[in-house]
Formats: structure tokens, C-alpha cells, sequence
């Protein structure tokens, strides 16, 4: 806005008043990035390009994370596969040579078959019975196709039966990979920026998920799947962090869940018919992974943190990042804005650095780490669990991923809006105990309404998963920010390294998983009172800020009910590490 003067010869004079107000704020205030970054457009053509560009890694996302279940999942409805019937029917096969159980689901044996000479038994007519010995499987395992259509490498090896743990162990040991995929990657991306991380963490994915492709044993394709769990998350969330840096602090809640709704939903419930279309578990695996490769391009269109440049000191590189969004948003940056800025970071480089540790060391602060800790494991397990427990609810499983993923898309706009309203801790407590009573009612049900339950569940459990991811940061001091919210995300990946093994207590009582599942996220409900609410509240400075939050913490708080804090502007500062 330009305004006339006079000066002192009372001749009129133009002066632009935003201009002026920015360069009397830079001569008596300290200027952070945030601030240079809104001088240059807080979301304007720029950031919706690099938004958009992003859009590849969250696909690579999805790969790295859900193709193993297509890979090794099996038909829970199977038995011994008998040679000399095969001119019989399935049906036929199943009923002549296998012996019922009335213990197990489908009402019979599924790991041993009669003992007979069965070229006689067709000839002669003489049909087995509850008498007759039992052998367990000779020639392998006969699967009913019609839930899952194409060869997996547990059918093919047989990993059923007495080898049916091999299926939970091979995920956990990818999930392991992805722990110690954390601290490599994330050594690289502190020691040599975002986007080497980015590129190296993709080719990690691309090489052990084509050459999970070759195994032909457990212990190789359980290798494999190490070296492509080590990509999981990084090879995706590096680029979603670098985005969130190039975009101003009110619009992050906005950017973050509609990338995970648009991107991340779409590719996740496109990727059962993908899986169908390949048909075969070896081609699975090369389709979801040679395309990772593509990564070696992200240097040409995704920009270098401006963050990690400022923290290696490199001050002008950041700043000529600023200068590129503004000419693209067709903002001019003022010079006298970066010279604060350039003083202001100068101070902050001599600034000493603390550890997370020094948490644990304050009572109020470790309960509350070790709550947020078991809140995201929590949410981690409850998420992850009821991707893998689909095949129990006898419905078409390819249809029924799709229509569970899709939560993700609505899930994730509303939580873009309703979260600052509603506040993290009633929205994710709430949401956790509607995931539990539903998860506790899938086991009841069968058919449509199991699928409808298992949708809600899932529905609710994305909600507070999301939040749970930015609410973990919002509460550290912004030392300990970066490091802390890594530990908290490698409780996530230990969790998941759990999960397998809850969905493997199907083979003792076919219900349990749901169940465990249910109770644990009942358990995260409550867990999340004990936690302080962040929204509307400005972000923890030092220790001394993030103790005093915790002592805020009001059982029946809930934003949309208190009056608005005039630092409503600062709630999603969370990103900032």
C-alpha cells in the first residue's frame, strides 16, 4: 500500500507502506526463514509446482511399503495338494483325501491329508473316513485361487504350515531394515542434504525389491527385503519434508494431509489392480520396484533443503532459494530483509546445540516423550495391522484393500481442517476409541458389513495417525525438534516390526488379531489424554517452554471451546527442525 507525505520543503512524497514497516521490523528485530520465506509468496505457483513434483516418491512410497503383503500373502483357504486326483475338481480333490477339523476356520485339515493308495481309492470307490491314518503334506499345497488369483512365493515354496511364521518374519525383518534405514539415511541427510538422501534411499528400494525377485529361500528373499525396507519412508518422506520448508507455517496442516490424501491415498488404492494386472509375485516385484530408479532425477526438480543449507552455514545458497520463489511468485524479497535475516542466522550458528537426552532428564518432559512414544507406536500398529488382517474378512480381498485405502483421501482432508479446530488430544482420543469399538465388531460380522466396519476402523486409525505424526513435534523444544521426532518415528518402525507377529495369532485363534488390534488402539485413546494439547499455542522454545506446556494440560480442554490464542498463527510450526 503507498501512502502521500510531505517532507520537510512540503513536497509530496510516495511511501510504500508495507516496505517501510517490513524494513523498520528488520532494524529492530530478528528475522527467521519463515518470515524471508512469506516475503516471497507463502503459497503461490512455486510452491504448488514443487507440491505437485512430489507426487512420484509418495507412488514410491506405497511400493516400498504394501507390495510385500501381494507378494507373500496366501489363500487362507488351503490344503494338500493330492497328484494322482488332479483330473477331479478342487471340490472334489478337498473332500475325498482331506480330513475334516473341526478346529480350524474352513472346517478342515489344512496341513495333512489320508494316507491311501488313491488310484484304488477311484477305482474301487472306497471312500476314506476319520479312521483312516493321516500324513502331513507330501506334494505341496492346492490354494483356492479364487481369493487370491496368482502365484505368490509362499504358495510356491510353501510357506504354510509348519513354515506359515515365515510370512511375519520376512516383513518384520523389512521393517528392521527400515530401522536401520533411518540411521544411514538419515546420517546421509544430515551429512549431505535431502536430496542425495532422497536419491539413495529410492536405489535402495529399486535394488533389493528387484532382487527379491530372484530368492528362491527364505533367507535370500528375507535379505532383500532388508535392503528395500531401509528405503521405507525416507524414499518418501525426505521429499514431503522439503516441501513443508518451502511453505509458510499456516498452510503446512494443509499441505501435509492433502499431499498424503491426494498422493498417497490414490497410488495406495490403485495398487491391488495393479498388483493384479502383473499376475505373477516376481513380476510384482519388478514393477514396483524398477520404477524407484526414476529417482536419480529428483535433483532437476526437487530443490535442496533450505533448512540443512542454512544449518551447514550455507547462508547465501539458502537465500538465493528464497530469491528463486520469489521471482516465480512474482514477489520481490526486500534487501533489507536479508541482511536481518543474515545477522539473525549468524547469531543463531553460535547458538549451543542440545541433545534429546537432556528430556529424559526432567520429569514432566519424559513422561510426556515417553507417552507421544507409545501414542505414534500405537497408532503405527493399529494402522498397519488393519491392512493386514483383510484377508480374515472373507470378502474379496483386492476389492477390499482398495475400499480401506480409500479412507485415506477423505480421512486426511478432514483432518487437514478439523484438527487446529478440535485439537489433537480429543480428535485422536476420540478417533482411537471409535477404531477400537469397530475393529472389536469386524470379528463379529461377516461379509459387507465386516468390510463396512474394517472401512471405518481404518477411516478413524488414518486421523490419528496423521496427527499423531505432527503432534509429536509440536510439543519439543526446537533444539531437540529434529532428533526427537526422529526417535519418536523409530518407535513407529518398531512397532511395525510387532505387527506381523499380531496378525500371525490368526493361526492360534482366528479372531485374536482383531481383537489385540482393537485393544491397543482403545489403549492409544487413552494415552493421548496424558498429553498436553498444542493447538492453538505457540511452539515450545526451550526446555522451560515445553515443561510449562505440559503443566497446561487441562482434561477438558478442547480448542474450538477456549478462547482463540492471538499465536493461533504459529500451531504448525511443528515442521520446523
Amino acid at each position: 500500500m503507498t501512502v502521500s507525505t510531505r517532507n520537510d520543503t512540503n513536497e509530496p512524497l510516495d511511501i510504500d507502506v508495507n516496505t517501510t514497516a517490513a524494513e523498520n521490523k528488520t532494524k529492530n528485530e530478528e528475522v527467521d526463514y519463515d518470515e524471508l520465506l512469506s516475503s516471497a509468496g507463502e503459497f503461490g505457483p512455486y510452491q504448488i509446482l514443487l507440491f505437485f513434483s512430489t507426487f512420484p516418491f509418495y507412488v514410491f512410497g506405497v511400493f516400498a511399503y504394501y507390495t510385500q503383503i501381494f507378494m507373500t500373502d496366501v489363500s487362507p483357504n488351503h490344503w494338500c495338494w493330492i497328484p494322482e486326483l488332479q483330473n477331479l475338481t478342487s471340490y472334489q480333490r478337498r473332500s475325498l483325501a482331506i480330513p475334516p477339523d473341526i478346529e480350524m476356520h474352513f472346517g478342515y485339515s489344512q496341513c495333512r491329508a489320508y494316507v491311501a493308495n488313491w488310484t484304488d481309492v477311484i477305482i474301487t470307490g472306497n471312500v476314506p473316513n476319520e479312521t483312516w491314518d493321516t500324513v502331513p503334506c507330501q506334494h505341496g499345497w492346492e490354494f483356492n485361487k479364487s481369493e487370491i488369483p496368482y502365484p505368490t512365493i509362499s504358495s510356491e515354496l510353501g510357506w504354510v504350515c509348519d513354515k506359515n511364521s515365515y510370512q511375519a518374519t520376512a516383513q518384520a525383518i523389512f521393517f528392521i531394515g527400515s530401522i536401520a534405514g533411518g540411521f544411514i539415511v538419515g546420517w546421509i541427510a544430515d551429512r549431505y542434504g535431502r536430496i542425495p538422501a532422497i536419491v539413495s534411499s529410492n536405489l535402495l528400494g529399486c535394488i533389493g525389491g528387484t532382487a527379491s525377485m530372484f530368492a528362491t529361500n527364505f533367507v535370500v528373499f528375507s535379505t532383500c527385503r532388508f535392503i528395500t525396507g531401509m528405503s521405507y519412508d525416507n524414499c518418501m518422506m525426505m521429499a514431503y519434508l522439503i516441501v513443508l520448508e518451502y511453505v509458510a507455517p499456516k498452510y503446512r496442516s494443509y499441505v501435509s494431509n492433502m499431499a498424503f490424501a491426494l498422493f498417497y491415498g490414490s497410488a495406495v488404492t490403485v495398487l491391488p489392480w495393479i498388483v493384479l494386472l502383473c499376475g505373477h509375485w516376481k513380476t510384482i516385484a519388478l514393477a514396483t520396484s524398477l520404477p524407484l530408479v526414476l529417482a536419480i532425477l529428483a535433483p532437476f526438480f526437487i530443490p535442496e533443503s533450505p533448512r540443512w543449507l542454512l544449518s551447514k552455514g550455507r547462508i547465501d545458497d539458502a537465500i538465493k532459494k528464497v530469491l528463486a520463489i520469489g521471482r516465480i511468485n512474482k514477489k520481490e524479497v526486500p534487501q533489507k530483509l536479508i541482511e536481518q535475516f543474515k545477522n539473525s542466522t549468524k547469531k543463531k550458528t553460535n547458538e549451543r546445540n542440545e541433545s534429546s537426552l537432556e528430556m529424559l532428564k526432567k520429569p514432566l518432559l519424559r513422561r510426556m516423550f515417553i507417552c507421544i512414544c507409545v501414542e505414534y507406536m500405537c497408532c503405527t500398529i493399529v494402522f498397519d495391522g488393519l491392512v493386514r488382517s483383510l484377508k480374515q474378512l472373507e470378502f474379496d480381498y483386492f476389492l477390499t484393500f482398495s475400499l480401506v485405502s480409500f479412507t485415506e483421501i477423505p480421512s486426511m482432508i478432514l483432518t487437514a481442517f478439523v484438527m487446529d479446530w478440535m485439537g489433537r488430544r480429543w480428535l485422536s482420543s476420540i478417533v482411537m476409541f471409535i477404531s477400537f469399538i469397530f475393529s472389536i465388531l469386524t470379528v463379529s460380522t461377516s461379509g459387507v458389513t465386516s468390510v463396512i466396519f474394517a472401512i471405518i476402523a481404518r477411516f478413524a486409525v488414518n486421523i490419528s495417525y496423521s496427527a499423531a505424526m505432527q503432534w509429536a513435534a509440536e510439543m519439543m523444544p526446537v533444539s531437540v525438534r529434529g532428533s526427537g521426532a526422529s526417535i519418536v518415528h523409530i518407535c513407529g518402525y518398531v512397532a511395525t516390526v510387532i505387527s506381523p507377529y499380531v496378525i500371525y495369532l490368526e493361526t492360534y485363534i482366528y479372531w485374536l488379531p482383531l481383537v489385540v488390534i482393537g485393544c491397543i488402539a482403545g489403549f492409544g485413546g487413552i494415552i493421548a489424554l496424558a498429553l498436553p494439547e498444542t493447538a492453538r499455542k505457540d511452539m515450545p522454545q526451550t526446555f522451560e517452554d515445553a515443561e510449562d506446556l505440559v503443566r497446561s494440560l487441562r482434561f477438558w480442554e478442547v480448542p474450538f471451546l477456549s478462547k482463540k490464542n492471538n499465536s493461533e498463527g504459529n500451531v504448525n510450526e511443528s515442521f520446523e527442525m
